[in-house]
């Protein structure tokens, strides 16, 4: 079975930063396109950044210039480094590994308050 796990989650004031981490089997680090997605209380799941076998990298407009999605071959993990959060980015996050199939992470809950 193959499991993708995350951590890194927290609680941070509004400007504050944190980084997720999302390690994966390396045979899914090496081929699937690796994705951050989050889902907010009553709202649908959307994709935050994603990066390529290839290391090409999408962000969500909202995302931009304060997210950064980046791999760290030697460990098989993806990180999404998260600066400037602001109570809207509050949502559950979720590691995807997608290529010809689909692999979720258990979520890890993001939470930005004063």
């Amino acid at each position: 079975q193959v499991q993708l796990v995350e951590s890194g989650g927290g609680s941070v004031q509004p400007g504050g930063s944190l980084r997720l981490s999302c390690a994966a089997p390396r045979i899914i680090f090496s081929i699937y396109t690796m994705g951050w997605y989050r889902q907010a209380p009553g709202k649908q799941r959307e994709l935050v950044a994603s990066i390529t076998a290839g290391d090409d990298t999408t962000y969500a407009d909202s995302v931009k210039g304060r997210f950064t999605i980046s791999k760290d071959r030697a460990k098989s993990t993806v990180y999404l480094q998260m600066n400037s959060l602001q109570p809207e980015d509050t949502a559950v996050y979720y590691c995807n590994g997608r290529w010809t199939d689909s692999y979720w992470g258990q979520g890890t809950q993001v939470t930005v308050s004063s």
